[in-house]
């Protein structure tokens, strides 16, 4: 009877354990027009992807001092590498959906992006 005790609590921590570490922690958000300029690279050339895009808009926000009226600064993305993992989170099925990606390679979009530990969401709240 202890014995099953002991290894239904260690069963319990193990489970907390693993649930904690898969929590992904809310950072904040901030709101940006996927625009025009987003859909070039720095060196001109035309982007293919909506991740591509949005890691374009903060390199345009941040380093280029190239922005549209409705972008916001944010506290996570004015450095190449943290753009980087942005794009590489941004590619995650999980980040965006389908429509999502299809409106900002096609058009022009008001986005929020909530900023998480661990990932990132994109969501269209304008046109």
């Amino acid at each position: 009877m202890k014995k099953l005790v002991m290894t239904a609590i260690a069963a319990v921590m193990l489970i907390a354990g693993v649930t904690a570490a898969l929590a992904d922690t809310y950072l904040g958000s901030y709101v940006a027009r996927i625009g025009e300029n987003d859909h070039y690279a720095s060196d001109g050339y035309l982007l293919d992807t909506a991740a591509q895009m949005v890691r374009q808009d903060r390199a345009n926000f941040h380093k280029f001092g190239v922005y549209d009226a409705e972008d916001e600064n944010d506290s996570w993305f004015g450095d190449y590498d943290t753009r980087a993992w942005l794009e590489k989170a941004l590619n995650r099925k999980s980040a965006m959906n389908n429509a999502t990606r299809k409106a900002i390679v096609n058009g022009f979009p008001l986005v929020q992006v909530d900023v998480y530990q661990n990932s990132v969401k994109v969501t269209i709240i304008g046109y």
